[in-house]
């Protein structure tokens, strides 16, 4: 794999940043949900953003 500019990694970095925040967003959502769809609605977009975060981590190893 070719080596990443610095521009480049800054920006996966910026969007690690980003996924991480959105992960912890929607384990709130889905913890502070009564109604038991949204909350499944809500763990299962904090794991799409997990997903996320993990497959950028794996661009910078």
């Amino acid at each position: 794999m070719a080596e990443l500019t610095t521009r480049e990694l800054g920006s996966i970095t910026d969007q690690l940043a980003h996924e991480q925040v959105l992960v912890k967003k929607y384990k709130m959502y889905a913890a502070q949900c009564c109604d038991p769809q949204l909350k499944i609605k809500c763990q299962q977009v904090a794991a799409r953003h997990q997903n996320h975060y993990n497959t950028l981590l794996n661009h910078l190893s």
